[in-house]
């Protein structure tokens, strides 16, 4: 059968997605109602490097606002006597009086790089500094948990490409951007007839080609059927990361055998304007969660989910001529959930009188919160996935 160029295409396009398909995802087909005693993880990622003293402030350091005479924030939301939070995630604020939300200050990593790319691949595949690492956390929490078994953990992004994070060694998430249009494209007559023809091909790219083609029109059909399984009667935001959270909602009450969805929203690369840009994004991030929460929490679910969110790396303590900051090294990480074992803000705010040549120190290594996350909430062997060993939180 002879492929023409806009054909070729149009298999690329859908292939992009049959390529992420991990091989287990077959299992999916079985009706395996979720563990009711299943934790589940939604990871956030504030693409861009998120100015966090701009995000949760120290009300009370003269040093910020001397450094930040243009766009320090002065109207923040009171959380304590020292600290705010930014006024855009007025929502965030109702989560903290509630003791639904955790807060954890400094957290960054040895040797900080500042390049978006190669901090954004140490955050995914939880290597070290000067470690080049092929595989992500989730990842390879994926290839553990998935080992040999019949009924593998699966872990779904809402997203056109798959991150790092999540590729495994053997095993790999799922990435899609919609259950719906993932289906339609599937289901075009001209895939149909490739897939319903038995093709044998001494070319193995080829032959894995139609093989991982066949894979996703088995399974977009699946993950379609059970998005619209049981169609949340919550009203999101008409925003991007609003219809995310509604996709990745509507999967949780379905009976799909998901436990990791993962998420981002961005750029949050604020070197001009910065104020203008960060409130317009933590106005949809605000809108989206809540309206997610009150899903969940009206569905009995809210306990069981953990929204865990993170940026590559935090801004310069000084602001820029532009308005802005520059790209810096440490930054605080949000944790929503109606399970918490500890409330509000976890440890102390940044030091801004004990600086590395204008940034932050880091006082949190980001790979214990992962071990953390993993040994704690998703129940898995923190050390074989990590290699951690210097101990977790017990804040989950």
């Amino acid at each position: 059968m002879l492929i023409k160029r806009r054909e070729f295409l149009k298999i690329s396009s859908l292939a992009t997605a049959s390529l992420l398909m991990p091989s287990f995802l077959k299992s999916m087909t079985l009706d395996n109602a979720l563990n009711a005693n299943q934790k589940i993880l939604i990871v956030l990622q504030f693409t861009g490097g998120n100015d966090g003293l701009n995000t949760i402030i120290p009300t009370k350091n003269d040093i910020y606002f001397k450094e930040r005479n243009k766009i320090a924030i002065q109207n923040s939301l009171a959380l304590n006597d020292e600290t705010g939070i930014n006024p855009a995630l007025s929502y965030f604020k109702e989560l903290f009086d509630d003791g639904e939300l955790s807060v954890l200050n400094n957290v960054g990593y040895p040797n900080p790089d500042k390049s978006h790319f190669r901090s954004m691949d140490i955050w995914h595949s939880a290597s070290k500094s000067d470690e080049y690492l092929e595989t992500g956390w989730l990842g390879r929490f994926l290839d553990e948990e998935c080992y040999n078994c019949d009924h593998p953990t699966q872990a779904l992004e809402v997203d056109d490409m798959l991150s790092l994070a999540l590729k495994g060694e053997n095993n790999k998430a799922f990435a899609f951007k919609d259950p719906k249009k993932l289906y339609q494209t599937s289901q075009e007559k001209y895939f149909k007839s490739l897939y319903d023809h038995d093709h044998h091909h001494d070319d193995e790219t080829v032959s894995y080609l139609y093989q991982t083609l066949g894979s996703t029109i088995n399974n977009a059909d699946y993950i379609f059927e059970k998005s619209k399984a049981k169609k949340t009667t919550q009203e999101y935001p008409n925003s991007k990361l609003g219809k995310d959270f509604k996709t990745v909602a509507s999967l949780i009450k379905s009976d799909i055998n998901t436990q990791v969805y993962y998420l981002s929203i961005g750029s949050f690369d604020t070197h001009v304007n910065q104020n203008e840009r960060q409130e317009k994004l933590f106005g949809e991030i605000n809108e989206a969660v809540k309206s997610f929460v009150a899903d969940m929490k009206s569905n009995g679910l809210f306990n069981d989910i953990l929204l865990m969110t993170f940026s590559e790396f935090g801004r310069r303590v000084a602001q820029n001529a532009s308005n802005g900051t520059d790209h810096g090294t440490a930054n605080q990480m949000f944790f929503v959930s109606g399970g918490l074992k500890k409330k509000g803000i976890l440890n102390a705010l940044p030091d801004l009188q004990k600086l590395n040549d204008g940034d932050l120190i880091y006082t949190e290594d980001f790979r214990k919160v992962y071990a953390t996350v993993l040994k704690n909430w998703l129940n898995a062997d923190s050390s074989k996935v990590l290699g951690w060993k210097n101990g977790v939180y017990d804040f989950i």
